[in-house]
C-alpha cells in the first residue's frame, strides 16, 4: 500500500516537474487577466462614487432651492421702499409650507381675488366671544381689499405723505396682505379713535388682543422691534390668520411669519 502511495506522489511530482515551465505562463496569464478586470471594477467603481457624489451635491442644493425658491436671489437689488428693482407680478400667488404670503418680496397677481377668508371670519368670531367675556368687544374694520382698492388707497397716501414714508406703513397694489383675505385690521368697539393707530396697543384692550390672538390662529402680523424683518413698520392692530398650531409657535419664540418660515421680507 504505501508502495502504491508513494508510486502516485512520485507521478504527481514528475508530472509537476515536467510541466513546471507551462504552470508559471498559465498562471501569469491567468493573473494578468484578473488584474485587468479588477482595474475595470475599481474604475467603474470610482466613476460609480464621483457619480453619486455628484447626484448627492445636485439633491442638496435642489432641497435648498425647495426650501426658499429665493434663496439664490438674496443679493437681488432693492430700491428705497424695500422692493425688489423691476420685479413684475407673478400669474400665481406664492404658498411656503402651504400658507399663502405676500410681502415685498412675494407679490401677488392683480388678479387674485378670494375675498375674505371663512375660516379666518369663524376664528375671529370665536375670538370675540371669548373678549366679550373680558369686557372687550371687536371689530375686524378692514379685511380682505381688492388689487384695485389698494391701487386708491397707496395713491392717497403717496399724496398725503409721499412715497418713501407711505412704503413704511402701506403695501404697494399686488403686495398687500389685505388681498389674501387672510389679514384683519382689528379695532375695539366704541374706541373708534384707536382704529389703525399707534395708540390701540397701549389700550386695555389692545393688549388682550396682543396676548389672547394666537388661541384662535391669528398673529401680529407686523410687531414692533420687527421692522427689518417684515419691511413694514409695528401695525398693533394688523393681524394675519395662520391657524392655531402655526400661531402659537410664533407667539411662543415671539418671531414673525418670515423667521418662522426661514424667509426674507
Amino acid at each position: 500500500m504505501m508502495k502504491n502511495i508513494q508510486k502516485k506522489d512520485r507521478y504527481r511530482f514528475v508530472m509537476s516537474k515536467n510541466n513546471h515551465i507551462e504552470f508559471p505562463f498559465k498562471m501569469m496569464a491567468s493573473f494578468a487577466v484578473f488584474a485587468l478586470m479588477m482595474s475595470g471594477c475599481g474604475n467603474e467603481n470610482t466613476e460609480n462614487k464621483d457619480e453619486q457624489s455628484s447626484k448627492t451635491t445636485e439633491t442638496f442644493q435642489e432641497d435648498l432651492e425647495k426650501k426658499d425658491p429665493q434663496k439664490n436671489e438674496q443679493e437681488v437689488e432693492r430700491d428705497a421702499g424695500g422692493y425688489i428693482v423691476g420685479q413684475e407680478l407673478p400669474k400665481e400667488a406664492t404658498y411656503i409650507s402651504d400658507l399663502l404670503i405676500a410681502s415685498k418680496r412675494y407679490p401677488l397677481p392683480a388678479d387674485f381675488a378670494p375675498g375674505e377668508d371663512p375660516e379666518a371670519r369663524a376664528a375671529f368670531e370665536e375670538l370675540n366671544a371669548a373678549a366679550v367675556l373680558e369686557g372687550y368687544t371687536f371689530n375686524a374694520f378692514s379685511t380682505y381689499r381688492s388689487y384695485d382698492r389698494q391701487v386708491e388707497l397707496y395713491a392717497n397716501y403717496v399724496s398725503r405723505d409721499g412715497k418713501e414714508a407711505a412704503d413704511t406703513y402701506s403695501a404697494r397694489p399686488g403686495y398687500s396682505e389685505h388681498q389674501t383675505g387672510l389679514a384683519f385690521d382689528i379695532g375695539e368697539v366704541g374706541n373708534e379713535q384707536f382704529f389703525a393707530d399707534e395708540g390701540f396697543g397701549a389700550t386695555a384692550a389692545g393688549q388682550w388682543l396682543e396676548k389672547n390672538a394666537h388661541k384662535y390662529g391669528f398673529i401680529m402680523r407686523y410687531p414692533e422691534g420687527k421692522e427689518d424683518v417684515t419691511g413694514y413698520m409695528h401695525e398693533s392692530w394688523h393681524f394675519r390668520y395662520v391657524g392655531k398650531d402655526i400661531a402659537k409657535d410664533i407667539y411662543k419664540n415671539k418671531s414673525t411669519l418670515e423667521e418662522y418660515l426661514e424667509i426674507e421680507k
